[in-house]
Protein backbone atom coordinates (compact mmCIF):
# COMPACT_ATOMS: atom_id res chain seq x y z
CA UNK A 1 0.00 0.00 0.00
CA UNK A 2 3.00 2.50 1.01
CA UNK A 3 4.42 1.87 -2.72
CA UNK A 4 1.69 2.65 -3.89
CA UNK A 5 0.87 6.02 -2.83
CA UNK A 6 4.71 6.08 -3.52
CA UNK A 7 4.12 6.01 -6.84
CA UNK A 8 0.69 8.05 -7.17
CA UNK A 9 2.91 10.59 -5.92
CA UNK A 10 5.58 10.53 -7.53
CA UNK A 11 3.51 10.37 -11.10
CA UNK A 12 2.00 13.38 -9.59
CA UNK A 13 4.78 15.06 -9.21
CA UNK A 14 6.34 14.51 -12.71
CA UNK A 15 3.10 15.31 -14.52
CA UNK A 16 3.35 15.14 -18.31
CA UNK A 17 4.26 18.96 -20.02
CA UNK A 18 1.29 18.69 -22.06
CA UNK A 19 -1.57 18.52 -19.11
CA UNK A 20 0.29 21.80 -18.06
CA UNK A 21 -0.32 23.33 -20.95
CA UNK A 22 0.93 27.23 -20.05
CA UNK A 23 2.72 28.74 -17.67
CA UNK A 24 1.16 30.66 -14.57
CA UNK A 25 1.04 34.21 -14.25
CA UNK A 26 3.43 36.01 -12.39
CA UNK A 27 0.60 36.84 -9.10
CA UNK A 28 0.59 34.03 -6.87
CA UNK A 29 3.05 31.70 -4.59
CA UNK A 30 5.40 29.28 -6.11
CA UNK A 31 5.91 26.51 -6.65
CA UNK A 32 2.44 25.35 -6.96
CA UNK A 33 1.61 22.63 -4.44
CA UNK A 34 3.06 19.80 -6.93
CA UNK A 35 6.60 21.67 -6.59
CA UNK A 36 5.97 23.15 -10.16
CA UNK A 37 7.07 26.66 -11.75
CA UNK A 38 4.54 26.26 -14.54
CA UNK A 39 5.71 23.40 -16.64
CA UNK A 40 8.81 23.32 -14.66
CA UNK A 41 10.02 21.50 -11.59
CA UNK A 42 8.69 18.40 -9.89
CA UNK A 43 10.06 15.66 -8.56
CA UNK A 44 11.60 13.26 -11.38
CA UNK A 45 13.86 10.30 -8.66
CA UNK A 46 13.76 7.53 -7.86
CA UNK A 47 11.13 6.05 -5.36
CA UNK A 48 14.02 5.50 -2.88
CA UNK A 49 14.41 9.15 -2.26
CA UNK A 50 10.27 10.28 -2.80
CA UNK A 51 10.15 9.56 0.85
CA UNK A 52 13.12 11.64 1.90
CA UNK A 53 12.07 14.20 -0.37
CA UNK A 54 8.97 14.23 1.62
CA UNK A 55 10.36 13.92 4.59
CA UNK A 56 12.28 17.10 3.61
CA UNK A 57 9.51 19.24 2.40
CA UNK A 58 7.74 18.21 5.74
CA UNK A 59 10.45 19.87 7.82
CA UNK A 60 10.72 22.79 5.43
CA UNK A 61 8.04 24.05 5.85
CA UNK A 62 7.48 23.37 9.53
CA UNK A 63 10.11 25.02 10.84
CA UNK A 64 10.13 28.30 8.34
CA UNK A 65 7.11 28.42 10.15
CA UNK A 66 8.51 28.01 13.51
CA UNK A 67 9.72 31.12 15.46
CA UNK A 68 11.88 29.58 17.28
CA UNK A 69 13.60 28.23 14.27
CA UNK A 70 13.13 31.41 12.56
CA UNK A 71 15.46 33.26 15.85
CA UNK A 72 17.83 30.76 15.04
CA UNK A 73 18.57 31.61 11.70
CA UNK A 74 18.29 35.23 12.20
CA UNK A 75 20.79 34.99 14.84
CA UNK A 76 23.33 32.78 12.88
CA UNK A 77 22.85 34.56 10.08
CA UNK A 78 23.66 38.10 12.11
CA UNK A 79 26.63 37.06 14.60
CA UNK A 80 28.02 33.51 12.27
CA UNK A 81 27.38 35.00 8.50
CA UNK A 82 27.67 38.66 9.57
CA UNK A 83 24.71 40.12 7.69
CA UNK A 84 23.29 42.29 6.77
CA UNK A 85 25.78 42.75 4.22
CA UNK A 86 26.11 46.43 2.94
CA UNK A 87 25.29 48.16 -0.29
CA UNK A 88 28.21 49.67 -1.67
CA UNK A 89 28.15 52.54 -4.27
CA UNK A 90 30.75 51.89 -6.57
CA UNK A 91 31.82 55.36 -7.64
CA UNK A 92 35.13 55.01 -9.46
CA UNK A 93 33.15 52.14 -11.53
CA UNK A 94 30.26 53.97 -12.28
CA UNK A 95 32.73 57.31 -13.50
CA UNK A 96 34.53 54.45 -15.89
CA UNK A 97 31.48 53.01 -16.97
CA UNK A 98 29.71 56.89 -17.57
CA UNK A 99 25.74 56.51 -17.14
CA UNK A 100 23.58 55.00 -14.38
CA UNK A 101 24.94 54.87 -11.05
CA UNK A 102 26.64 51.29 -10.67
CA UNK A 103 25.64 49.82 -6.85
CA UNK A 104 27.07 46.32 -5.23
CA UNK A 105 25.57 43.95 -2.50
CA UNK A 106 28.75 42.88 -1.00
CA UNK A 107 27.91 39.21 -0.81
CA UNK A 108 31.85 38.90 -0.80
CA UNK A 109 32.01 40.26 3.00
CA UNK A 110 29.79 37.49 4.37
CA UNK A 111 32.00 34.72 6.35
CA UNK A 112 33.16 32.65 4.16
CA UNK A 113 33.36 34.56 1.61
CA UNK A 114 29.91 34.44 -0.84
CA UNK A 115 26.48 34.66 -0.46
CA UNK A 116 26.78 30.51 -0.26
CA UNK A 117 26.83 30.82 3.49
CA UNK A 118 23.59 31.84 3.67
CA UNK A 119 21.65 28.74 2.43
CA UNK A 120 24.26 26.06 4.12
CA UNK A 121 23.19 27.69 7.23
CA UNK A 122 19.30 27.13 6.92
CA UNK A 123 19.81 23.49 5.87
CA UNK A 124 22.42 22.67 8.32
CA UNK A 125 19.77 23.93 11.17
CA UNK A 126 17.42 21.66 9.27
CA UNK A 127 19.81 18.93 9.11
CA UNK A 128 20.07 19.02 12.88
CA UNK A 129 15.99 19.17 13.37
CA UNK A 130 15.90 16.29 11.85
CA UNK A 131 18.36 14.53 13.81
CA UNK A 132 20.61 13.81 10.80
CA UNK A 133 24.71 13.93 11.62
CA UNK A 134 25.98 13.49 8.25
CA UNK A 135 25.58 15.98 5.45
CA UNK A 136 26.93 15.78 1.94
CA UNK A 137 27.72 18.24 -0.38
CA UNK A 138 28.45 18.99 -4.19
CA UNK A 139 30.26 21.79 -5.32
CA UNK A 140 31.91 23.47 -8.34
CA UNK A 141 34.10 26.57 -7.65
CA UNK A 142 34.34 25.35 -3.56
CA UNK A 143 32.38 27.96 -2.06
CA UNK A 144 29.66 25.84 -1.45
CA UNK A 145 31.66 23.25 -0.47
CA UNK A 146 33.46 25.31 2.09
CA UNK A 147 30.08 26.88 3.21
CA UNK A 148 28.80 23.70 4.18
CA UNK A 149 32.05 22.50 5.77
CA UNK A 150 32.10 25.31 8.08
CA UNK A 151 28.27 25.16 9.19
CA UNK A 152 29.44 20.76 9.48
CA UNK A 153 31.90 21.80 11.99
CA UNK A 154 29.97 24.47 13.93
CA UNK A 155 27.29 21.68 14.86
CA UNK A 156 29.68 18.72 15.00
CA UNK A 157 28.69 16.79 11.84
CA UNK A 158 30.27 14.33 9.78
CA UNK A 159 30.89 16.33 6.16
CA UNK A 160 31.59 14.98 2.82
CA UNK A 161 32.28 17.28 -0.26
CA UNK A 162 31.95 15.56 -3.79
CA UNK A 163 34.02 18.08 -6.08
CA UNK A 164 34.79 17.21 -9.97
CA UNK A 165 38.79 16.05 -10.33
CA UNK A 166 39.34 19.44 -12.71
CA UNK A 167 37.73 21.81 -10.28
CA UNK A 168 39.83 20.67 -7.43
CA UNK A 169 42.56 21.14 -9.70
CA UNK A 170 42.18 24.82 -10.44
CA UNK A 171 40.29 25.48 -6.76
CA UNK A 172 42.78 24.03 -4.82
CA UNK A 173 43.07 26.45 -1.89
CA UNK A 174 38.68 26.09 -1.04
CA UNK A 175 39.72 22.39 -1.31
CA UNK A 176 42.60 23.01 1.56
CA UNK A 177 39.61 24.83 3.24
CA UNK A 178 37.24 22.20 3.10
CA UNK A 179 39.91 19.45 4.74
CA UNK A 180 41.30 22.28 7.23
CA UNK A 181 37.76 22.47 9.04
CA UNK A 182 37.45 18.62 8.97
CA UNK A 183 35.47 17.41 5.49
CA UNK A 184 36.27 14.74 3.06
CA UNK A 185 36.73 15.52 -0.22
CA UNK A 186 35.52 13.30 -2.41
CA UNK A 187 37.45 13.66 -5.81
CA UNK A 188 34.84 12.98 -8.85
CA UNK A 189 36.92 11.48 -12.10
CA UNK A 190 34.04 10.62 -14.09
CA UNK A 191 32.50 12.23 -17.08
CA UNK A 192 33.60 16.22 -17.36
CA UNK A 193 34.95 16.08 -13.85
CA UNK A 194 33.23 19.38 -13.13
CA UNK A 195 29.74 20.36 -11.23
CA UNK A 196 27.60 18.20 -12.90
CA UNK A 197 29.18 15.03 -12.09
CA UNK A 198 30.12 15.98 -8.39
CA UNK A 199 26.22 16.70 -8.18
CA UNK A 200 25.73 12.91 -10.12
CA UNK A 201 28.20 11.61 -7.43
CA UNK A 202 26.46 12.98 -4.33
CA UNK A 203 22.78 12.44 -5.59
CA UNK A 204 24.30 8.65 -5.83
CA UNK A 205 25.62 8.89 -2.01
CA UNK A 206 21.89 10.15 -1.08
CA UNK A 207 19.99 7.63 -2.48
CA UNK A 208 22.24 4.77 -0.61
CA UNK A 209 22.57 6.59 2.66
CA UNK A 210 19.22 7.92 2.74
CA UNK A 211 18.64 7.28 6.11
CA UNK A 212 21.38 9.11 8.54
CA UNK A 213 22.19 11.38 5.69
CA UNK A 214 21.13 15.05 4.51
CA UNK A 215 21.87 16.14 1.55
CA UNK A 216 23.08 20.04 1.64
CA UNK A 217 22.25 20.96 -2.12
CA UNK A 218 23.97 24.01 -2.78
CA UNK A 219 21.10 25.56 -5.97
CA UNK A 220 18.01 26.24 -6.51
CA UNK A 221 18.02 23.34 -8.37
CA UNK A 222 16.89 19.88 -8.18
CA UNK A 223 14.03 17.90 -7.32
CA UNK A 224 11.20 19.66 -5.26
CA UNK A 225 11.16 20.95 -2.51
CA UNK A 226 15.31 22.11 -3.06
CA UNK A 227 14.48 24.88 -5.49
CA UNK A 228 12.15 26.72 -3.92
CA UNK A 229 13.97 25.49 -0.15
CA UNK A 230 17.35 27.25 -1.38
CA UNK A 231 15.47 30.17 -2.89
CA UNK A 232 13.73 30.41 0.34
CA UNK A 233 17.05 30.93 2.39
CA UNK A 234 19.23 32.53 -0.19
CA UNK A 235 16.51 35.32 -0.64
CA UNK A 236 17.78 37.28 2.54
CA UNK A 237 19.80 38.78 -0.01
CA UNK A 238 16.98 40.35 -1.89
CA UNK A 239 14.82 41.05 1.07
CA UNK A 240 17.92 43.36 2.61
CA UNK A 241 18.89 44.76 -0.73
CA UNK A 242 15.27 46.16 -1.74
CA UNK A 243 15.14 47.54 2.23
CA UNK A 244 18.00 48.89 1.99
CA UNK A 245 17.56 50.97 -1.31
CA UNK A 246 14.16 52.54 0.25
CA UNK A 247 15.82 53.56 3.25
CA UNK A 248 19.21 54.70 1.55
CA UNK A 249 18.10 56.07 -1.88
CA UNK A 250 14.65 56.27 -1.48
CA UNK A 251 13.81 54.12 -4.30
CA UNK A 252 13.97 50.78 -6.20
CA UNK A 253 16.84 49.95 -8.47
CA UNK A 254 16.02 50.27 -12.20
CA UNK A 255 17.57 46.83 -12.92
CA UNK A 256 19.22 44.00 -10.90
CA UNK A 257 22.16 41.65 -12.26
CA UNK A 258 23.37 38.37 -11.07
CA UNK A 259 25.55 35.67 -12.60
CA UNK A 260 23.79 32.48 -13.43
CA UNK A 261 25.06 28.60 -12.94
CA UNK A 262 22.39 26.57 -10.77
CA UNK A 263 20.61 30.20 -9.79
CA UNK A 264 20.50 30.64 -6.08
CA UNK A 265 22.85 33.68 -6.49
CA UNK A 266 20.50 35.35 -8.68
CA UNK A 267 17.43 33.74 -7.26
CA UNK A 268 18.15 35.47 -3.90
CA UNK A 269 18.66 38.77 -5.01
CA UNK A 270 15.61 38.50 -7.68
CA UNK A 271 12.55 36.79 -5.95
CA UNK A 272 12.15 39.56 -3.03
CA UNK A 273 11.57 41.98 -6.31
CA UNK A 274 9.80 39.62 -8.63
CA UNK A 275 6.05 41.87 -8.25
CA UNK A 276 8.02 44.97 -8.87
CA UNK A 277 7.58 45.02 -12.02
CA UNK A 278 9.38 48.36 -12.75
CA UNK A 279 12.79 46.70 -11.92
CA UNK A 280 14.63 44.95 -14.97
CA UNK A 281 15.77 41.68 -13.72
CA UNK A 282 18.51 40.38 -15.68
CA UNK A 283 21.07 37.06 -15.25
CA UNK A 284 24.23 36.39 -16.77
CA UNK A 285 25.50 33.01 -17.88
CA UNK A 286 28.90 31.65 -19.09
CA UNK A 287 28.83 31.98 -22.32
CA UNK A 288 32.79 30.62 -22.25
CA UNK A 289 34.72 30.86 -25.47
CA UNK A 290 31.25 31.91 -27.69
CA UNK A 291 28.07 30.61 -27.77
CA UNK A 292 28.05 29.64 -31.79
CA UNK A 293 30.06 26.50 -30.33
CA UNK A 294 29.80 24.18 -27.00
CA UNK A 295 32.28 25.82 -25.05
CA UNK A 296 29.97 27.68 -22.87
CA UNK A 297 27.57 27.13 -19.66
CA UNK A 298 25.05 29.33 -21.00
CA UNK A 299 21.41 26.77 -20.31
CA UNK A 300 18.95 29.44 -20.47
CA UNK A 301 20.82 31.52 -23.34
CA UNK A 302 21.24 28.47 -25.79
CA UNK A 303 19.65 25.31 -23.98
CA UNK A 304 16.43 23.40 -24.43
CA UNK A 305 14.09 21.42 -22.36
CA UNK A 306 14.42 18.22 -20.44
CA UNK A 307 14.94 16.78 -17.32
CA UNK A 308 17.97 16.64 -15.42
CA UNK A 309 18.91 15.74 -11.43
CA UNK A 310 15.44 15.28 -10.71
CA UNK A 311 13.66 18.33 -12.30
CA UNK A 312 12.04 19.78 -15.39
CA UNK A 313 14.15 22.57 -16.60
CA UNK A 314 16.46 24.17 -19.51
CA UNK A 315 19.78 22.00 -20.07
CA UNK A 316 22.27 21.53 -23.06
CA UNK A 317 22.31 18.40 -24.44
CA UNK A 318 22.95 17.03 -27.86
CA UNK A 319 20.72 15.28 -30.78
CA UNK A 320 21.09 11.88 -28.80
CA UNK A 321 19.80 13.90 -25.52
CA UNK A 322 22.88 12.97 -23.62
CA UNK A 323 24.17 15.87 -21.54
CA UNK A 324 26.73 17.92 -22.87
CA UNK A 325 30.27 18.87 -21.30
CA UNK A 326 30.06 22.51 -20.90
CA UNK A 327 32.77 24.82 -19.98
CA UNK A 328 33.49 28.09 -18.47
CA UNK A 329 36.88 30.01 -16.77
CA UNK A 330 34.83 29.98 -13.73
CA UNK A 331 34.03 26.93 -12.35
CA UNK A 332 30.97 27.35 -10.56
CA UNK A 333 29.06 28.62 -13.53
CA UNK A 334 30.31 25.51 -15.58
CA UNK A 335 26.38 23.26 -14.77
CA UNK A 336 24.46 21.78 -17.79
CA UNK A 337 21.30 22.87 -15.99
CA UNK A 338 19.45 25.48 -14.23
CA UNK A 339 16.70 26.51 -11.35
CA UNK A 340 13.38 25.96 -12.72
CA UNK A 341 12.14 29.24 -10.99
CA UNK A 342 14.55 30.91 -13.34
CA UNK A 343 13.46 28.73 -16.63
CA UNK A 344 9.63 30.49 -15.36
CA UNK A 345 10.96 33.78 -15.36
CA UNK A 346 12.41 33.52 -18.94
CA UNK A 347 9.20 31.99 -20.11
CA UNK A 348 7.11 34.75 -18.45
CA UNK A 349 9.47 37.15 -19.78
CA UNK A 350 9.69 38.69 -15.82
CA UNK A 351 13.63 38.28 -16.10
CA UNK A 352 15.95 37.91 -19.17
CA UNK A 353 19.41 36.34 -19.48
CA UNK A 354 22.40 36.84 -21.36
CA UNK A 355 25.27 36.00 -22.11
CA UNK A 356 29.04 37.28 -21.18
CA UNK A 357 32.52 35.88 -22.53
CA UNK A 358 35.37 34.17 -20.74
CA UNK A 359 37.19 37.79 -22.43
CA UNK A 360 34.44 40.15 -20.91
CA UNK A 361 34.48 38.79 -17.64
CA UNK A 362 38.18 38.94 -17.13
CA UNK A 363 38.05 41.75 -18.31
CA UNK A 364 36.05 43.07 -15.44
CA UNK A 365 37.62 41.01 -13.22
CA UNK A 366 40.41 43.07 -13.37
CA UNK A 367 38.45 46.31 -14.02
CA UNK A 368 36.75 46.10 -10.55
CA UNK A 369 39.84 44.98 -8.63
CA UNK A 370 42.04 48.50 -10.04
CA UNK A 371 38.86 50.82 -9.95
CA UNK A 372 37.43 49.79 -6.40
CA UNK A 373 40.23 47.66 -4.54
CA UNK A 374 37.67 44.56 -4.60
CA UNK A 375 38.87 41.66 -6.23
CA UNK A 376 35.39 39.64 -7.06
CA UNK A 377 34.96 36.21 -8.28
CA UNK A 378 35.31 35.08 -11.54
CA UNK A 379 31.73 33.96 -11.08
CA UNK A 380 30.75 37.25 -10.46
CA UNK A 381 32.84 39.24 -12.68
CA UNK A 382 30.07 38.09 -15.84
CA UNK A 383 27.29 39.98 -13.84
CA UNK A 384 30.18 42.40 -13.55
CA UNK A 385 30.61 42.83 -16.70
CA UNK A 386 26.95 42.78 -17.96
CA UNK A 387 26.42 45.39 -15.23
CA UNK A 388 28.91 47.80 -16.43
CA UNK A 389 27.93 47.36 -20.16
CA UNK A 390 23.84 48.21 -19.26
CA UNK A 391 24.76 51.12 -17.13
CA UNK A 392 26.96 52.40 -19.80
CA UNK A 393 23.31 52.36 -21.60
CA UNK A 394 21.21 54.27 -18.87
CA UNK A 395 20.88 57.84 -17.45
CA UNK A 396 23.32 58.69 -14.77
CA UNK A 397 19.62 59.61 -12.44
CA UNK A 398 19.03 55.17 -12.54
CA UNK A 399 20.54 52.70 -10.79
CA UNK A 400 22.27 49.46 -11.48
CA UNK A 401 22.55 46.88 -8.60
CA UNK A 402 25.23 43.82 -9.04
CA UNK A 403 25.48 41.40 -6.49
CA UNK A 404 28.45 40.47 -6.31
CA UNK A 405 28.36 37.20 -5.06
CA UNK A 406 31.53 36.18 -3.60
CA UNK A 407 35.45 37.05 -3.59
CA UNK A 408 37.83 36.34 -5.45
CA UNK A 409 40.70 34.90 -3.57
CA UNK A 410 39.81 31.61 -4.79
CA UNK A 411 40.49 32.22 -8.44
CA UNK A 412 44.02 33.75 -8.63
CA UNK A 413 45.47 30.56 -9.83
CA UNK A 414 43.57 30.18 -11.91
CA UNK A 415 43.77 33.85 -13.34
CA UNK A 416 47.62 33.95 -12.91
CA UNK A 417 48.15 30.08 -14.83
CA UNK A 418 45.65 32.18 -17.54
CA UNK A 419 47.65 35.32 -18.04
CA UNK A 420 51.03 33.23 -17.91
CA UNK A 421 52.33 34.79 -14.15
CA UNK A 422 54.00 32.31 -11.80
CA UNK A 423 53.19 32.61 -8.32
Amino acid sequence: MRSHRLRRRHAIMAKPLEQMQQNPPLSGVWPDTTGHFGTYGGRFVSETLMPALEELEVAWRTHLADPTFIKRLDQDLATFVGRPSPIYWAENLTRAAGGARILLKREDLNHTGAHKINNTVGQALLAQAMGKRRVIAETGAGQHGVASATVAARLGMECIVYMGADDIERQSPNVFRMKLMGAEVVSVDTGSRTLKDALNEAMRDWVTNVDNTFYILGTAAGPHPYPAMVRDFNAVVGREARRQMLEQYGALPDALVACVGGGSNALGLFHPFIEDESVDMVGVEAAGRGLSGDEHSATLCAGRVGVLHGSRTYLLDDDAGQIRDTYSVSAGLDYPGVGPEHAWLKDTGRARYVGVDDQKAMEAFHMVSRTEGIIPALETAHGLAYGIELAATMSPEQTVLINLSGRGDKDINTVAQLEGISL
